[in-house]
């Protein structure tokens, strides 16, 4: 969301987006990015990092290619088909297809050093069947009489041949300027979500074999409506946690394995006035409720800042907030520990069971801004994406001479270049400062991984193996590691688990399961007196466990397919929390008593009271070691 200028906003209308920027003077052009055969596709995710099919770090160094998300009205703008007169066309397409050849904007690309595009698009552009209008693709003949989504195909293949990696963003529902109140709040305000899933479906398939489309952006900037707001977990239509979490399995188990899902946190909640409780949460409910996908190392997490919003500041004028400041309106030292707090704690945490990059996807600010604060805002918001090695894209990138200020890369009329490349422009010093920095390079190290399994409302099986396999326990909810993990930790109540990797990163998926109803498989020694044991066999350790209400109904268990230890501990969790110092993994079940494991253990076992007065709660594990 973002935009040149600030419409003019009713009460409840939320936008979300902002400028920001260091005093500085023009720099030399920032170095060329790599060329196509410096990496390898697919993508995937290793702790904090973004990795190659080599194992290398991929440091997303992106910017925003939008257009396919609104409309191109041909005078040098973006802007709701509602305003148009009848008859007359309004192209979805990527900017700067009127005024410079492809080949030429991709060259500009490559002169910013960046190594990746983010391209927007609308779920309404997916469907357009009409031709787009021959001036909109004016300097790009070959495009004519082709539809928004085959000029989208086009751009997409010329952008991959040179070397570049594409995420799908979709941006909006309709095809219209985010991001008020305009029926884009979220991904099912104007369409259904079956609607939202299927166009990700099938779009998904359609560059399944162009592996350098790499990621599927779910949705942006989800937030509220006039009436109420998108949540994290609360097992309705609007829980953004649920939907994200649902496509994400879909798109990796049935369109296409290879893509990076990226989830962006809420936007903004709450009524934007002074008195009332507003906020934006961005990713600060990962804390405690993460994502954990089918393919565990598939997930990235995105978040925006612009400097004119602030964490409970929409940025809006005439909408109160008069005591809520603007990022730009922090010091340094607050910015950067807001930043922390709100998004990149994610990326720094390791070992946790949220750990995952953080794509700051948009951030920008206008080449005419003569505000100290927000020059001073983009300095040091640049400082901070360097000093936290952040992965990041501008927004915008395109745009038109004389329209607007914000992109980097302009073309007039005649198809001349202008923009922070060319001289005179404050950013340049910034940006070339932002794209050369020194970070993280080369090969990414295996590391130990921890995933949380949400059942409050519904079932979790992160298992492909177990998936394919039928319902193992009928009735019940499910949870089940994703495979090559094992079962480390559980809560009390309410189902929530916790799975790891330690000590055997990489090990694979499980060779068989088996469903354990009974106490068949205990052994000598009764390791939690008086208590009704789910205990797996010889060499097996648990992945999944099913509950019906708070009631331990099964166990899942896994062959190791190698000897595992036989010595063992019971830790109890029953009257309170029994987790190794630190608590590795972090806080998966908040609010609940937590038994877990140490970190070269697996558990082979979980103990509940046979009566169902008391529940048939999980009361403790049996750890063993490994």
């Amino acid at each position: 969301m973002k935009r040149r200028s600030l419409p003019a906003l009713l009460a409840g209308v939320l936008l979300l987006g902002g400028w920001g920027g260091p005093a500085a003077s023009a720099s030399s052009p920032p170095p060329p990015a790599a060329p196509a055969d410096s990496w390898t596709a697919p993508l995937s995710t290793r702790g904090r990092y973004v990795v190659d099919a080599s194992g290398n770090r991929f440091k997303l160094r992106s910017a925003n290619w939008q257009g396919a998300q609104g409309t191109w009205n041909g005078s040098g703008s973006i802007d709701d088909p509602a305003n148009h007169h009848d008859g007359e066309k309004a192209d979805q397409m990527p900017l700067g297809l009127d005024r410079a050849p492809v080949e030429t904007i991709l060259d500009g690309f490559r002169e910013l050093g960046v190594n990746s595009i983010r391209l927007p698009f609308s779920n309404a552009m997916l469907h357009d069947q009409r031709p787009v209008s021959d001036a909109s693709v004016a300097a790009n003949p070959q495009l004519r009489g082709k539809t928004p989504l085959q000029v989208f195909d086009a751009v997409i293949a010329a952008t991959t041949a040179e070397g570049f990696a594409v995420v799908l963003n979709n941006h909006t529902n309709t095809s219209r300027f985010c991001c008020g109140l305009d029926g884009n709040e979220r991904w099912n305000t104007s369409q259904t979500t079956a609607q939202w899933e299927n166009d990700w479906i099938s779009l998904a398939r359609r560059y399944k074999d162009n592996k350098r489309v790499v990621g599927a952006d779910l949705y942006n900037e989800v937030r509220r409506t006039v009436t109420d707001d998108a949540n994290w977990n609360w097992g309705n239509d609007h829980d953004w946690w649920a939907a994200s979490q649902r496509l994400g399995d879909r798109l990796l188990t049935e369109a296409n394995p290879d893509l990076l899902v990226i989830v962006e946190g809420i936007n903004w909640q709450g009524i934007p006035l002074d008195g009332f409780s507003h906020g934006r949460p961005t990713l600060e409910p990962v804390r405690t409720v993460s994502h954990t996908l089918v393919a565990s190392n598939k997930l990235v997490y995105s978040a925006h800042f612009y400097g004119y919003t602030g964490p409970n500041h929409t940025g809006a004028t005439g909408m109160g907030e008069t005591h809520d400041p603007r990022y730009q309106e922090l010091s340094r030292q607050d910015l950067f520990a807001t930043l922390d707090r709100q998004a990149l704690f994610v990326a720094g945490e390791s070992g946790r069971h949220f750990t995952a990059p953080v794509w700051i996807s948009e951030f920008g600010i206008g080449s005419d801004e003569t505000n100290p604060q927000a020059r001073a805002w983009f300095g040091n918001f640049v400082d901070y994406l360097i000093d936290r090695d952040a992965d990041f894209a501008y927004w915008p990138l395109v745009g038109w001479t004389g329209h607007g200020t914000w992109a980097i890369l302009n073309f007039d009329g005649q198809g001349r270049r202008s923009g922070i490349l060319d001289g005179g422009d404050w950013r340049a010093a910034g940006w070339s400062r932002l794209v050369g920095a020194a970070g993280k390079t080369g090969p990414v190290a295996v590391s130990d991984t921890w995933d949380m399994l949400n059942l409050d409302h519904a079932d979790a099986v992160q298992s492909l193996r177990t998936r394919a396999g039928g319902d193992w326990d009928p009735g019940a909810r499910k949870g089940v590691c994703p495979d090559g993990r094992r079962l480390i930790g559980l809560a009390h109540r309410d189902g929530r688990g916790l799975c790891t990797d330690a000590g055997t990163p990489g090990q694979g998926a499980p060779l068989a399961t088996t469903v354990v109803r009974d106490e068949r498989y205990v052994q000598q020694g009764d390791w939690a007196g008086g208590y009704t044991k789910y205990q797996c066999g010889p060499n097996q350790f648990m992945t999944g466990y099913g509950v019906r209400g708070q009631a331990v109904s099964a166990v899942l268990c896994a062959d190791a397919g190698r000897p595992l230890g036989t010595a063992g501990r019971t830790v109890w969790f029953d009257r309170g929390d029994d987790r190794p110092a630190g608590g590795p993994g972090g806080e998966f079940a908040l609010g609940n008593y937590k038994g877990q494991c140490g970190a070269h253990e697996y558990a082979a076992g979980v103990a509940f009271t046979g009566a169902w007065a008391k529940g048939k709660t999980p009361d403790a594990l049996l750890c063993r070691s490994l």
